[in-house]
């Protein structure tokens, strides 16, 4: 429970703080990098597949980059969980590719997306489920404030602010159909009854005796 979280486990940290760094050396790269790797409509139609996922590793500067690294910070502070680093992939591959296709099939009129805050958005679902699962009132509360969150954010649209922020406009359906594939994967993968497979965070018990 976020109350009483191993927040000293290397399995915790090590994941998210990789994601970190990459999303960081990504930003190196600036235009050049952000131009073969963002989802381009028009390109992905082309064939450019990969830009469903590699979209999300890019963004539109550093204060943008910082908002996303704050964001997969919050996340590990609030739901701490020992997941192996195979398990990390599979979600940021997973909530990336589902919330391009997203924008792909239902905003038509997006041409462009760099950024992690769709991806974000999903795994805080999938880290507040099962602990609002186990009676966690402030996982609870986390839960419903991402909730309306999105849903203020569909009916007003995101804060000038924010916008004038990070350069550019903030895609808000994307934080939607990162949240929707989220849903998705935590009934295929189980994550919302925590039968995902996960780290120790605790050295075994087992002992031999002779």
């Amino acid at each position: 429970m976020i109350s009483n979280s191993p927040y000293r486990s290397a399995a915790v940290w090590t994941a998210p703080v990789t994601l970190m760094l990459l999303l960081a050396l990504i930003e190196v790269f600036g235009d050049s990098g952000r131009a073969i790797l963002q989802y381009d409509r028009a390109a992905i139609l082309g064939g450019q597949w990969w830009r469903l996922l590699t979209g999300n590793f890019a963004h539109l500067g550093v204060y943008h980059l910082l908002l996303n690294e704050m964001g997969l910070l919050v996340l590990v502070l609030l739901c701490p969980e020992a997941l192996p680093a195979r398990v990390w992939i599979r979600r940021v591959a997973v909530l990336g590719t589902g919330m391009s296709l997203g924008l792909l099939g239902f905003v038509p009129g997006l041409t462009t997306y760099v950024g992690m805050s769709g991806i974000i958005h999903g795994l805080f679902v999938l880290g507040l489920v099962p602990q609002v699962r186990k009676k966690d009132l402030i996982a609870l509360g986390c839960l419903l404030y991402l909730v309306g969150k999105i849903g203020w954010e569909l009916y007003a649209g995101a804060p000038v602010s924010d916008e004038a922020a990070i350069g550019g406009r903030v895609v808000v359906e994307s934080h939607l159909f990162g949240t929707l594939s989220a849903v998705v994967y935590g009934l295929v993968f189980r994550s919302f009854w925590g039968k995902e497979a996960r780290v120790s965070a605790q050295p075994s018990e087992a002992q031999t005796s002779t």
